[in-house]
């Protein structure tokens, strides 16, 4: 399109002047402008000025796509956290032209002596801080762009509830412009000092995580880590599930017979996500709590799988079934799901392995006995106590 009808630019605190020639034409030529009011004030569009509704939505620009010359004006870079990309989902490529600025990540590491590249830059307006849980490690940076001033105050507590209190933290106020601010301390002096001084908005943080553990990385992590009433993979057996589900990012995972969730959490922080399938309500609400600590893209069903099958979307590239696996499940499965799938059965009770030894000797796969042992006391002393042997039957439809 050689005459674009939307203007997507970036301004800053400075306002009008630090736009380039080209941005400020384009804004001087919008019959109507969307932004934040602090946005609108800061480009001086007066009656031109739409405020974004709330909840966020960007219909009101899709209105107005062909009719008129409009404009949307967004923070530093539009398409790093901003409207941007929200825009262009919507619309065909050349339908806008875009004017960025520097992002306030770029502000705020050029500041700290920071490289972007290495550092997790995050916008945490609308997000649950349970988002960094799986990203906190020692030595790891992170700039967070936030909701508003009250917000500081929370993640410097967050963290240091979270055992991250020693963490060097930087409060930057109007990133980028002439009345740029900056608070230091660590994440625990900066939640107690906030309370009596707030910064004042627009704000973002910084800080180096220190004095804390990580989370694992790999799948098996220890049963402790899940809320569960003991109906749960137990970590070796976790781990090998995984192995055999073989994760890749983007994927969808089924987890049919979910109990704790644990198999399908692990699956999400390998870069996938899941749908969780549990009848129990008491376990659901595990999951639910499980989900929300690692903050991953778990969607809960609560009912019968067999029941719930045709309802389940989008399609998944693997199925994890850990209990109340049956043929008849197994022949639903195979009539529902069209593209390539991978399934993986884990079973303890002697009927469902012996249906498992059925169904390999006729669809072929791959077929497990894992046998492990723990020690455990015996009187003064300690002794092997064998965990039941369990079966584990690893099928692909391609």
């Amino acid at each position: 399109m050689a005459n674009p009808w939307l203007s997507i630019i970036g301004i800053h605190p400075s306002g009008l002047p630090s736009l380039s020639p080209s941005a400020r034409k384009d804004l001087d030529d919008a019959s109507i402008v969307f932004g934040s009011p602090r946005h609108l004030m800061l480009a001086q569009v007066g009656a031109r000025g739409r405020t974004w509704p709330v909840p966020f939505s960007v219909e009101p620009v899709l209105q107005l796509r062909g009719q008129s010359r409009v404009a949307v004006l967004a923070s530093g870079d539009p398409f790093h956290f901003g409207a941007g990309a929200s825009l262009a989902r919507h619309l065909e490529v050349g339908e806008w032209r875009n004017h960025p600025q520097p992002s306030t990540f770029a502000w705020i590491a050029g500041e700290l002596g920071w490289s972007q590249e290495h550092s997790h830059c995050l916008g945490l307006h609308a997000r649950s801080l349970q988002t960094m849980s799986p990203l906190l490690a020692g030595g790891e940076r992170f700039i967070c762009l936030l909701r508003d001033a009250a917000a500081a105050q929370t993640l410097a507590s967050w963290l240091t509830e979270q055992d991250w209190g020693d963490s060097p933290m930087w409060l930057v106020s109007q990133a980028g412009s002439q009345e740029q601010s900056m608070r230091r301390g660590t994440a625990r002096e900066l939640a107690a000092s906030l309370l009596q001084r707030p910064v004042p908005a627009p704000v973002a943080a910084a800080f180096e995580a220190r004095g804390g553990h990580g989370m694992v990385q790999v799948p098996g992590r220890p049963t402790a880590s899940f809320a569960h009433d003991g109906q749960i993979s137990k970590s070796p057996v976790r781990a090998m599930t995984l192995a055999a589900l073989a994760p890749r990012r983007g994927e969808c995972l089924w987890d049919l017979g979910a109990g704790s969730g644990s198999v399908g959490i692990e699956w999400c922080l390998a870069g996938g996500h899941a749908v969780s399938v549990e009848k129990n309500a008491a376990r659901a609400a595990n999951i639910s709590r499980n989900a929300e600590r690692y903050a991953v893209p778990l969607k809960l069903v609560l009912g019968d799988s067999l029941s719930l099958l045709p309802t389940l979307h989008p399609e998944p590239q693997a199925v994890f079934v850990g209990g109340g696996f049956n043929a008849e499940l197994f022949q639903a499965l195979r009539t529902r799901l069209v593209q390539p799938w991978r399934l993986v059965v884990n079973a303890v009770a002697l009927q469902t392995q012996s249906l498992l030894l059925e169904l390999h000797h006729a669809y072929g796969g791959q077929l497990l006995q894992l046998q492990w042992s723990e020690a455990s006391g015996l009187g003064s002393m300690h002794a092997w106590a064998p965990a039941r042997p369990l079966v584990q039957w690893v099928w692909s439809s391609s």
